[in-house]
């Protein structure tokens, strides 16, 4: 039987992705998400906040880069993936980020006013803007 790597994230941005062109032409892009929930704690409203470190390849980097921001709302799908490197001090290093497979803008269409991207059939004026999938094509 195989596992299930299956990720699914709704943040804000912490900061603009990160745009990097490797060789061949790929494109990466990258930045944090945040995730906040709230809970209880002796009486007490306490909000925690997760970071996540987003990782997206080729034409979905292309289209992130283009219309997310700092600060904008998204529904992110992917799977986590762990990777190490060594530090300028030749220490061995572990991070672990989720590629992203696709993605969906959130809020309403006053929130995307300076971005330019159709927002496709949405089921009410203030929907959701439609979703980005790995190949980066724009559904509509």
């Amino acid at each position: 039987m195989s596992g299930i790597n299956k990720v699914i994230l709704v943040g804000h941005l912490g900061k603009d992705p990160e745009v990097r062109h490797l060789d061949g032409g790929v494109t990466v892009a990258s930045f944090p998400l945040a995730t906040s929930e709230t809970y209880n704690k002796d009486g007490k409203r306490v909000e925690q906040t997760e970071w996540h470190n987003i990782v997206l390849w080729r034409g979905l980097a292309e289209v992130a880069s283009k219309y997310l921001q700092k600060g904008k709302l998204v529904y992110i799908e992917g799977k986590l993936r762990t990777r190490s490197f060594e530090d300028k001090e030749r220490v061995k290093r572990y991070v672990t980020e989720v590629v992203a497979e696709n993605f969906t803008m959130l809020g309403r269409k006053s929130d995307f006013e300076n971005t330019p991207v159709s927002t496709g059939t949405p089921k009410s004026e203030d929907d959701f803007i439609s979703p980005v999938d790995e190949t980066g094509e724009l559904p509509f």
